[in-house]
């Protein structure tokens, strides 16, 4: 049975509200989703909707749709009502498809247009970036160090600068579209510029390429489904004005994360005397690094003219000490920062978050000296031992046992990161499910499957081969007898000069060679392994002439035995199949880079088993949850590990400090990514470019967001938090300032006895 909500007071004069525009800042934990699930009940059950009219929720991700429509029918159906009906949940991209499919003939599109996903448009983008970088041999070598070698220029050329190139145009492309700059509308500013523009010119080549081949497909991009969406709203009043009637609510969840052209989509749908409630927390935006999204859209909304102003400043969450915590966070980011630029853009806003009432339904679990503690140590990382791994995995082989019915996360800054947390929980025998962009078992299954691939398109490689026999004994990895014996057959592989002569023997086979034959004198089953894995090898290899999808289907068959592993395996080979539809010229040396990009985890895959969006924590007592702190957002657990916390994960922009968007090879520490943004800046401004200015500035912005994402780390931990840092792999980075700042805050707190 649902649980009667008793409105709390800030939540009760929220629900007053009858019409007009209001906006919501919600502190983490303040109960926005259910406080604007109850507005939507109520507004629908409210008698001023026609029977064709329903109110409009719109919010970030499927996962929410699902939540919303399960918590207002509930609501509905307690009145006595039929659920189901006066209302409609969206996230934007679903709202601006039933806009689009309604009339699409009216923007020149057919009515069997697709949508391509992200990985797709990433794909669409790396073969215009390669087209570009083909007819442009040195393009990008004027950003280049200026005392690198030549071979070493040629070897960039082809590889970091190619890959980096990729990031910069997606980008790019993603923002001209956001500030609705079409290809022609760029290629009139960049001639009448003054000023020579060249990543911006590479950035437009690659955009006219991509749009290309986006038509050719009879595809659109998520941001061109939303650009359609907002011409037919501008450009057609009559369907305009026919939505209007049938939205007469609009109520808009993390509002924090709008773009400009999904506010002005939104602003559209409102007109002038519509009804709009825009719910969000500012300092929960998180994802400006890599989407158009902009929180300023949201508090310049709760500050204009007219618009009724409400905070959610109540969380029954966290024990009280880490409330203290987060609060401090604000307040350091806004009056002692270090940095003065940081400083005046205020990166975390108020409200500071409040407990609830002792009386309250959800009271906040009990505080003490422990629900907090802060790792101070230096941490090394290195090849041979990652003492913050270590650290962390200690401490949780005494926890657990102790506290089977608690959940706990592990939130790391990057995906790769959260790979080795998840490869020693699971070498220390812990339980543990993991948030990454592709678990643990998808990238070893998808990376097996690469090595397998490369072999069978290089049959003469003898390095290829072993790593294909490698593979071929996976299950051997743990026992240290067997590994040992693989080794060495692997060694004699690779020095085998003619591998024909052992696959395919015509004359001499090389199973009775010298060589072979001293194998077989010092491990005695490699004769038999060796005629298994070339029966296997030979037989994959007369598989090559099936369709991609299918041949990745055959090696599966062969090579995995769990349940689990075949069935990524058969989403992997529907992926490959989807992109040699998209790129039909694409050979098995493609798959394989495209396979070990996944492995790397440089690539997502949509629709595996498992689909992280279905996660709830409290589902996983007794297991470690690895995560992200990207994907930890709106998710809680009872202790939390926050680690990672040095000057790399987390800069201060102070002019030492190194970034993940700043590549070694490019001089002067260009941002080359916020150089090209900033070259499409001044281009729609018409503003006179300086080089360093982007990169000066995206600083500033990342180290921003980055706190953010502290904040939103801490947040998660209902009764106990853990922080942590490291020095890097090579030993120079230090704990990050705000780390800094929080621990000296809770020692004095500790000291004062003042933690409750």
């Amino acid at each position: 049975m649902t649980q009667v909500f008793k409105p709390r007071p800030h939540q009760a004069e929220i629900l007053k509200y009858t019409k007009g525009r209001m906006g919501i800042s919600a502190v983490p934990g303040s109960g926005k989703t259910r406080t604007l699930a109850q507005l939507a009940a109520k507004l629908i059950q409210s008698n001023k909707l026609a029977d064709d009219q329903e109110v409009l929720i719109v919010t970030l991700v499927n996962s929410a749709v699902t939540h919303f429509k399960a918590q207002i029918d509930a609501l509905i159906q307690q009145s006595g009502a039929l659920a189901g009906f006066g209302y409609r949940v969206r996230t934007l991209h679903g709202l601006a498809n039933d806009i689009v499919r309604e009339k699409a003939h009216l923007v020149g599109l057919s009515d069997s247009f697709t949508i391509i996903d992200d990985g797709d448009s990433q794909t669409i983008i790396t073969d215009a970036v390669e087209a570009w970088c083909k007819g442009h041999p040195q393009g990008g070598s004027e950003y280049f160090l200026p005392d690198l070698p030549d071979n070493r220029v040629a070897n960039l050329l082809v590889n970091e600068w190619q890959r980096d190139a990729v990031g910069i145009a997606t980008n790019f492309i993603k923002q001209a579209k956001d500030w609705r700059i079409s290809p022609e509308d760029l290629r009139r500013k960049l001639d009448t510029f003054p000023q020579r523009l060249p990543l911006a010119e590479m950035c437009h080549a690659v955009y006219v390429n991509y749009q290309r081949s986006l038509a050719y497909r009879g595809a659109l991009d998520f941001q061109d489904l939303i650009s359609y969406a907002l011409i037919l709203l501008e450009g057609h009043p009559t369907y305009l004005d026919l939505l209007q009637k049938k939205f007469p609510y609009i109520l808009e969840d993390e509002a924090q994360d709008s773009s400009e052209l999904q506010q002005a989509i939104l602003e559209k749908l409102v007109g002038k005397k519509g009804n709009w409630v825009r719910v969000g927390d500012p300092n929960q935006a998180i994802y400006e690094t890599f989407t158009t999204a902009n929180p300023d859209h949201l508090v310049n909304f709760i500050h204009m003219k007219g618009v009724i102003k409400h905070e959610l400043p109540q969380s029954g969450r966290s024990a009280e000490a880490i409330i203290q915590l987060a609060n401090e966070l604000i307040r350091w980011s806004q009056e002692r920062h270090p940095v003065e630029v940081v400083r005046k853009k205020e990166p975390l806003k108020l409200p500071y978050i409040q407990p609830t009432a002792p009386d309250d339904p959800q009271p906040n679990p009990p505080s003490t000296a422990k629900s907090v503690y802060i790792y101070d140590e230096p941490l090394r990382v290195d090849d041979q031992r990652d003492e913050e791994v270590d650290a962390v995995v200690t401490s949780l082989k005494r926890w657990l046992p102790q506290n089977m019915d608690k959940t706990v996360a592990v939130l790391v800054p990057r995906n790769d990161r959260g790979g080795k947390f998840v490869s020693a929980l699971k070498k220390a025998g812990l339980p543990v499910v993991e948030l990454l962009r592709n678990t643990t078992t998808t990238r070893e299954t998808a990376g097996a499957l690469s090595y397998i691939l490369d072999a069978i398109a290089h049959p003469n490689a003898g390095k290829a081969l072993g790593a294909a026999f490698r593979v071929w004994r996976r299950d051997d990895r743990d026992d240290e007898e067997a590994n040992a014996r693989n080794e060495i057959i692997i060694k004699t592989l690779n020095e085998c000069k003619q591998l024909e002569d052992y696959l395919y023997p015509m004359g001499e086979d090389w199973l009775q060679s010298d060589s072979a034959q001293a194998l077989f004198a010092q491990v005695d089953v490699a004769y038999d392994l060796l005629v298994q894995f070339k029966a296997v090898m030979t037989r994959w290899q007369e598989a090559v002439v099936l369709p991609i999808d299918q041949l990745v289907v055959t090696i599966a068959g062969e090579l995995f035995s769990t349940s689990a592993d075949l069935a990524i395996a058969h989403t992997l080979a529907l992926h490959l199949k989807r992109q040699e539809m998209l790129n039909p010229h694409w050979r098995i040396d493609e798959f394989v880079t495209e396979l070990r990009a996944i492995a790397q985890n440089k690539r997502n895959i949509v629709n595996l088993p498992n689909d992280d969006e279905e996660y709830e924590a409290d589902q996983y007592q007794g297991v470690v949850t690895v995560a992200t702190m990207h994907k930890a957002k709106g998710l809680e657990w009872d202790r939390v590990y926050l680690t990672s916390l040095n000057t790399y994960d987390f800069p201060s922009a102070f002019p030492e400090d190194s970034y993940m968007g700043e590549s070694w090879y490019v001089r002067d520490k260009l941002n080359l990514g916020e150089e090209a943004l900033y070259q499409l800046r001044c281009l729609k401004e018409g503003m006179a470019y300086e080089e360093g200015i982007g990169t000066k500035n995206g600083r500033v912005n990342y180290a921003a967001e980055r706190l953010r994402l502290l904040y939103v780390g801490i947040t998660r931990a209902r009764r106990e938090l853990i922080l942590l840092w490291n020095t890097g792999r090579k030993g120079d980075l230090r704990p990050a300032a705000p780390f800094e700042a929080l621990r000296t805050f809770w020692e004095s707190q500790v000291e004062k006895g003042d933690i409750l």
